[in-house]
């Protein structure tokens, strides 16, 4: 049935190769969101929940150029952002040739 409500959308989960993380807080709404639209393109990612866990966020943050604010996002070990970035490349187009990337690191 989820093969063909995949079909139905024009979604290829198996086409997904990326190494995606993400760093989170258990309530932030925009958390949620962006786990939401992953998981709608059918990714599974790697969470990292920090709440609370000064020393996970600081090594969030040195791999997110100093951003402290969560979530922080990264496919194939490139610094995506936050949300709104990953909502932003999603409307470009330019999400899913990021997702279907073959890395060496899988």
């Amino acid at each position: 049935m989820l093969d063909f409500i995949n079909s139905l959308l024009d979604r290829h989960p198996e086409r997904i190769k990326a190494n995606v993380e993400i760093y989170t807080w258990q309530t932030c709404p925009y958390c949620i969101r962006a786990k939401m639209l992953l998981s709608w393109k059918g990714v599974k990612f790697t969470e990292y929940k920090i709440d609370g866990n000064e020393e996970a966020r600081s090594k969030m943050a040195e791999r997110a150029n100093g951003r402290r604010s969560v979530p922080q996002i990264f496919i194939n070990n490139q610094h995506i952002g936050g949300c709104d970035d990953l909502y932003a490349l999603d409307t470009k187009g330019q999400l899913d040739p990021l997702l279907f990337e073959v890395t060496g690191d899988r």
